[in-house]
């Protein structure tokens, strides 16, 4: 399918990620740190518009979706030039030499500070639309590359489906599909990423990520429970009194296994099936612990044209499943 520019925009969903395991190898000379770490993209999507325009301008805008919490901290939404959106832009336009501008809309739904992704996944799909909708059409390994200039997280959006994520996390290769179910907790409260990097501690035996990668392999969604990790969660859980309640209210819940995703503070349980992620989801609603999601995981970011001006999403050019 080759998209219309006379259409009215270009529309994509990008998905937020749960980290299955984290682990930090050693500290690099340039202050980053090696890690290794599974991600599982998950169907819990911002959505991003955006349509093409003469003049070479990007005229970006964001707001947040309402979460039905009254007065919930759901962290920053820079807008602008400071939106990882609008960076993305700018640089796919300065690589492309590209001459359009657009008109961009960012409605946020993944709580920032949340160890969720979200702001990378928006600058992912941002980069993916926009290649497609200025008809610059480069690939995935050079949007990628463009990404990691962004963040170390933006480029394992590109995997379509789980990622083994090494190196700073640019260094990313695709692990595959697995229909798993969540239950995820965000709480009122966040982490600072680059705060958490400077007091984690470098285990002298780092864990492997092996067996977890086997069990998924093997469909053993029992054995991934039990091997769900996060070297991140035993400095939050010192830090934050967050996270401890979260570790104690999800210890009791009948869980394949728990675990916070990321630098935090996003805690997140593996459930059988979408029945028992729903029904875990309404007890936690009715314990306030934070912003309760149900939901399974994805293939990653989804795209389409709107092909009218009542919002009718026909052209469908990636679905997520």
């Amino acid at each position: 399918m080759v998209p219309r520019r006379s259409c009215p925009g270009y529309v994509a969903l990008a998905p937020a990620k749960l980290n299955l395991f984290f682990e930090i190898r050693s500290r690099r000379a340039d202050g980053f740190h090696e890690i290794q770490t599974c991600v599982c993209p998950i169907a819990w999507f911002d959505t991003l518009w955006l349509r093409p325009a003469e003049g070479g301008k990007v005229l970006f805008s964001c707001r947040w979706i309402h979460c039905g919490l009254p007065n919930f901290p759901l962290g920053d939404l820079p807008s602008g030039a400071d939106n990882l959106v609008y960076r993305a832009l700018e640089l796919l336009r300065s690589a492309t030499s590209c001459t359009l501008g657009a008109e961009v809309l960012l409605i946020k739904s993944i709580p920032s500070g949340s160890g969720l992704g979200g702001a990378s996944s928006d600058a992912a799909a941002a980069l993916r639309l926009a290649s497609w909708a200025w008809g610059s059409l480069l690939g995935d390994s050079e949007l990628s590359r463009l990404g990691a200039q962004l963040g170390s997280d933006v480029p394992l959006f590109f995997a379509e489906g789980l990622a083994l994520c090494e190196g700073r996390g640019e260094v990313v290769r695709p692990v595959g599909n697995f229909p798993l179910h969540f239950v995820v907790v965000r709480p009122p409260a966040v982490l600072a990423t680059s705060e958490m990097y400077r007091q984690v501690q470098v285990p002298a035996r780092p864990r492997d990520v092996s067996p977890l990668l086997q069990a998924l392999q093997a469909g053993r969604v029992d054995r991934v429970g039990k091997l769900l990790f996060n070297r991140f969660q035993e400095l939050a859980s010192e830090v934050c009194p967050w996270i401890r309640q979260l570790e104690q209210e999800f210890s009791q819940l009948d869980l394949l296994g728990h675990a916070m995703s990321g630098s935090g503070t996003a805690y997140f349980g593996l459930c059988r099936s979408a029945t028992h992620a729903r029904r875990v989801a309404a007890f936690l609603r009715s314990r306030g612990v934070g912003l309760v999601w149900a939901g399974q995981s994805c293939r990653g970011i989804a795209r389409w044209v709107e092909e009218s001006l009542n919002g009718d999403h026909r052209s469908s050019y990636q679905t997520c499943g």
